[in-house]
């Protein structure tokens, strides 16, 4: 069958047993990659199309109306903002790519989910969930290798090079995708073992195991090598669905540094009451000051800064509290998203501008913002309260 079917060269057959598998391997900004999926489904006629697609990515790229349904109250109050912040900066340069090549990003996997309905197909998600994901690349990460990795990730949204469709074409060719990801590797070898390698196992299993005799995958170009080594055998999904193991250190630090504040200033009061008042004052003065100017500089209501203000001292005390939740609630009590600010977060957040205008991801820069001034401020108080100590 394979010899007598002329198909594009992106393209990748595998026989596992009675099966025929056909991996796709695209590029998610491609107008080419959505004609070879079609034209590979038109041709084959499979029993069942495999799209590289979790359930939380399908439902949020097939309705519409998704991010009008979301509780930004909720969100803030159960301590996600950050994690939802960090998915939006992902998305937001993904559709500034996608608006200067006309195409919308993840079309090819869109075109793969058409055909199937439109062919009877069973549709297949075969990617692992995208929080687990996450998760376990930020939770195998060490300390230093988050802070560079967020940075990476901060400067490659405000700033960045040109990406053309010429470029993102580029990608496709395996020869070069290796390239990239073993300078990647080189990096942070643990991001690649969780969101490319880990991937490759749970995308050959579903894969693997979809009905029918004809498979077409549709699945980014660099998860095709992996794919086509690892489909041929059974594996055990899941090890790779499990939350990575919570370290101890993160508690001590929490518990740690709020213990070492409170027993630098109770010593600071046994040199004189006055040298003590003095700590006290450096420490709400200094944490308040740059909770505030976090929350300022999200452009958060005066209230909202007020709040950061106050709550930074107190809450840097209190593991269990943070003072951007604070401000983030009372942003969103003053502040409440409308429906049309809902519907308006996919436009918005393609330019930095409406990352700062939309309330929604207003509310999110104020509880990051104040958070991180807090975090700022704390140790530049015990620092300085410290060398008064001396």
């Amino acid at each position: 069958m394979t010899e007598t079917i002329e198909l594009p060269e992106t393209v990748t057959h595998v026989r596992v047993g009675e099966k025929n598998i056909y991996l796709v391997g695209t590029a998610h900004l491609s107008k080419e990659s959505v004609e070879d999926v079609a034209a590979t489904v038109e041709r084959i006629r499979p029993d069942a199309i495999c799209v590289e697609l979790c359930a939380g990515r399908y439902q949020a790229m097939t309705q519409a109306d998704n991010w009008a349904k979301m509780d930004i109250f909720k969100v803030v109050r159960q301590k996600k903002a950050a994690f939802l912040l960090a998915q939006l900066i992902l998305t937001s340069f993904y559709r500034r790519l996608g608006k200067k090549l006309g195409l919308q990003p993840g079309a090819e996997m869109l075109k793969g989910i058409e055909l199937a309905r439109e062919t009877g197909a069973e549709l297949v998600l075969a990617d692992r969930e995208i929080e687990i994901t996450l998760k376990r690349v930020w939770g195998y990460l060490g300390f230093w290798n988050k802070i560079k990795l967020f940075s990476q990730m901060t400067m490659g949204v405000l700033g960045g090079e040109e990406i053309d469709g010429e470029m993102i074409e580029s990608l496709k060719k395996k020869d070069q995708f290796e390239a990239v990801m073993a300078e990647f590797a080189v990096s942070f070898p643990e991001i690649k073992r969780r969101l490319i390698e880990e991937r490759d196992t749970y995308l050959a299993e579903k894969i693997r195991t979809a009905p029918g005799v004809n498979i077409v995958a549709v699945v980014g170009a660099g998860h095709v090598p992996g794919i086509t080594r690892q489909v041929h055998a059974p594996h055990d999904l899941a090890p790779l669905s499990e939350l990575p193991p919570k370290s101890i250190w993160p508690t001590l630090f929490k518990w740690g540094v709020p213990i070492a504040v409170l027993a630098l200033l109770a010593g600071s009061f046994s040199r004189g009451s006055q040298h003590g008042v003095e700590n006290l004052a450096i420490w709400f003065a200094v944490n308040g000051a740059l909770s505030a100017l976090g929350a300022a500089l999200a452009l958060a209501h005066p209230l909202t800064i007020l709040t950061a203000f106050v709550a930074a001292p107190l809450t840097s005390l209190n593991p269990m509290l943070a003072a951007g939740w604070v401000a983030g609630i009372v942003q969103v009590l003053l502040k409440k998203p409308k429906v049309g600010d809902l519907e308006a977060l996919p436009e918005a957040i393609t330019s930095l501008r409406g990352f700062w205008l939309n309330p929604v991801t207003r509310i999110l820069l104020v509880v990051a913002l104040a958070n991180l001034g807090s975090v700022i401020g704390t140790y530049v108080a015990v620092a300085w309260i410290a060398a008064r100590s001396v």
